[in-house]
């Protein structure tokens, strides 16, 4: 009885033991302790030893179990210390990146990138989604970002084989037997309305003049003109106006005659000077055409006299320059004027090589819509034919169709020969050189490489302007963390989200306001031609301490809605050159307010715009002097408790009118500017005081009069300013 109590006694406690080591290794396992038998602290294992056969299964799986809970512990400690790349959270950076770049890769908005740059040394209205950050800046903003960064791998650019198109130069000279003559190119220059459309007018006998507003040629042309001796002269219309000084600059550079009218009653004038230094830049040879000889007033002699001052010496003086008397209006003395270009052309013995590959110079570029962009070009070398590859600026074109100046078509055009070309994929710029290539593929490497050349110097530009904004802004912050040094990291924290909290809530990207005293301005011409001639003047603007001016767009081809969205964004005005604008543009202006202004002369345009600089200027305050008085005595009148000083005056000019203002000239310098208290005449109470007349008055502030003072009457007026600018006509 007791034997056996007294093992179920010791089979209890067994168990007890059994479940505590259980425990105990549960627990130590859980921290990655290793379990060995017989180290229970509360229960030993001795009553287990001594009767193992009781539980005899489990004591095999109790001692297996530690083992694989070990085993498998390091391979968790294994892959715990091994670092396994991020997927999520990497960026890739390179030394310099854009913000849209950056922002792309981080996989973030633009917004994102300023919003970390706010505590930085970079001014955040600089910026622009193109704005190239450098390795730092990239890299503190991924770690602001929670993110981690590696570096991109660097690839090996190599250097872009030079696939351009070269013209002359690079070509073997034309051998002397296939050369054959070809006409000459004159340039007619000269004063504005000396009459050079009317010349020309006279020798192609059309009435171009009488079509030009104004009379005055607005952009380059060029024509072939068939003289009745069997000769052909190729002309190039150039404008007159010296605001187009550019365009005849390039004109004289594709001539080889430069024609120089000067009217015979007014002589040399400022373009006539412009346009000699012209020819003489170039190197062409002068040919004076003195116009408006029939005229009474006309005096030729005085013309030659005043070339002289600078160095066109006429061949009755021994220079080699011919003079033609001439009157384009009536026709006279043209033949003669002809005859002394073909002579002249002679002499210089032009001749070109009609064979192998195109070359020219475009004159002048437009858009139509039917035809789509044309060029009015001279060819120098070559014969250009339909389907001829042709490479000019940064677009190219295989020649659909060719037109002369009457716009008949033609097969062939030889050097000399003036021809408007259609077939280009877009608009180039006039004065570009034109160049035949072999296959349109050909052409497609040229313009590629003029945009990659095009890019690779923009970018130059850009981190130049980058680096010198960065190398301010950074002197500027490094300032201020002087003026900071004495806080705290916490305080310096806390100083700079003051002073930087309205950044928080406004965007860089958002639309800034304009500023009053700003005349944004969208420039649309009829040809690339006069649109470059409206810039010219545009750029000689040197006001902008009076009213900023600012050109938002510019381009060719009638005005559309994307032009009145500029506008409209702008606050700005549209100018129009001869271009034209359909009604439903024109009803959505109205409706929006925004203004278009149409011309079809330069210099009314010009007018127009400081007009309308004009009103954007603040009104200015002019004094109109309307009486003055001499102080002959002082004395003063008690009121109430107070003492008011009065001076006993005589008017000697004009009125004092008591509704006016009034100064005090004391010794020619202003003491006091307002009105008057009172004024009398005796004991009267007056309003006005005319001249001769004695009277009393005083200010309406406490101020001591002297003997010999000047009280002046006067009046202000508003009136509008007018711009300074002077455009040069």
């Amino acid at each position: 009885m007791n034997r056996g109590l007294m093992l179920r006694l010791e089979s209890l406690v067994q168990l007890r033991g059994a479940c505590q080591q259980l425990r105990a290794l549960s627990c130590r396992n859980a921290w990655g302790a290793q379990w060995r038998p017989g180290h229970t602290s509360a229960h030993p294992l001795r009553p287990a030893l001594l009767y193992p056969q009781l539980w005899p299964k489990d004591r095999p799986s109790s001692v297996a179990l530690p083992q694989c809970r070990h085993l498998a512990t390091k391979e968790e400690t294994k892959r715990k210390k091994k670092k396994i790349p991020l997927i999520r959270g990497e960026v890739e950076i390179r030394q310099k990146m854009t913000i849209e770049e950056l922002a792309r890769a981080m996989g973030k908005d633009i917004d994102h990138i300023y919003e970390a740059l706010l505590y930085t040394d970079i001014d955040l209205n600089s910026l622009e989604p193109d704005s190239i950050l450098y390795e730092d800046h990239i890299k503190m903003i991924v770690q602001k970002s929670g993110m981690k960064y590696k570096s991109a791998k660097l690839k090996e650019e190599k250097e872009r084989k030079n696939t351009d198109a070269f013209c002359c130069p690079c070509r073997p000279p034309a051998d002397p037997a296939v050369l054959s003559p070809r006409p000459p190119v004159v340039t007619i220059l000269g004063h504005v309305d000396h009459g050079k459309t009317t010349l020309l007018d006279s020798l192609r006998k059309t009435q171009v003049a009488s079509m030009e507003a104004g009379g005055i040629t607005q952009h380059i042309g060029a024509f072939l003109v068939h003289m009745p001796s069997g000769e052909k002269i190729t002309f190039l219309d150039t404008p007159g106006h010296a605001a187009f000084s550019a365009m005849r600059a390039r004109g004289t550079n594709v001539t080889d005659i430069v024609i120089l009218v000067v009217a015979a009653e007014d002589g040399v004038m400022q373009q006539t000077i412009e346009s000699i230094q012209h020819a003489k830049n170039a190197g062409v040879p002068l040919i004076l055409a003195i116009n408006k000889c029939d005229k009474p007033e006309a005096d030729p002699e005085r013309v030659k006299k005043e070339l002289l001052a600078h160095d066109v010496v006429c061949e009755e003086f021994g220079g080699d320059v011919q003079a033609v008397n001439i009157s384009a209006l009536k026709g006279e003395n043209l033949m003669v004027l002809a005859e002394a270009i073909v002579a002249l052309a002679e002499m210089l013995e032009l001749k070109s090589d009609a064979t192998g590959l195109v070359e020219g110079t475009v004159i002048e570029s437009r858009k139509d819509k039917g035809k789509g962009a044309l060029t009015t070009a001279i060819i120098q070398r070559g014969t250009l034919r339909k389907g001829c590859v042709l490479v000019a600026g940064k677009t190219w074109a295989k020649v659909r169709f060719m037109f002369d100046e009457n716009g008949k078509a033609v097969d062939a055009a030889p050097p000399g020969i003036p021809v408007e070309i259609m077939g280009w994929k877009d608009v180039p710029s006039a004065g570009d050189e034109i160049l035949e290539v072999e296959s349109e593929q050909r052409a497609q490497e040229v313009i590629d490489w003029r945009n990659y050349v095009e890019q690779q110097e923009k970018l130059k530009k850009d981190v130049e302007v980058i680096e010198a904004k960065q190398k301010e802004h950074r002197m500027e912050y490094e300032q201020k963390q002087q003026k900071l040094a004495h806080l705290t990291w916490r305080q310096r924290k806390a100083v700079l989200y003051k002073a930087n909290k309205h950044l928080m809530f406004q965007r860089p990207t958002e639309k800034r306001e304009v500023d009053e005293n700003t005349l944004s301005i969208i420039v649309k011409g009829d040809v690339d031609g006069s649109v470059e001639a409206i810039l010219n003047i545009l750029d000689s603007y040197d006001c902008e301490d009076e009213c900023k001016l600012d050109i938002v767009h510019f381009g060719m081809g009638d005005i559309s809605e994307n032009d009145l969205s500029l506008a409209e964004a702008f606050n700005g005005v549209i100018y129009g050159f001869s271009v034209n604008v359909n009604q439903s543009v024109k009803k959505l202006a109205d409706k929006k307010g925004i203004k278009i202004k149409l011309h079809n002369i330069i210099y009314k345009l010009i007018d127009d715009l400081k007009e309308e600089l004009n009103s954007r200027l603040p009104p200015a305050m002019v004094e109109t002097t309307i009486g003055e008085a001499s102080v002959l005595d002082t004395f003063s009148v008690t009121v109430g408790k107070n003492k008011v000083p009065v001076a006993g005056c005589r008017v000697q000019k004009g009125l004092l009118d008591r509704r006016m203002k009034f100064k005090l000239i004391r010794k020619g310098n202003m003491i006091w500017k307002g009105s008057l208290s009172s004024l009398k005449h005796h004991k009267n109470d007056a309003q006005v005081i005319k001249a001769g007349m004695d009277c009393g008055l005083s200010l309406d502030k406490n101020l001591e009069f002297n003997i010999g003072d000047d009280i002046i009457c006067y009046e202000e007026t508003e009136v509008q300013q007018t711009t300074s600018w002077d455009p040069g006509f």
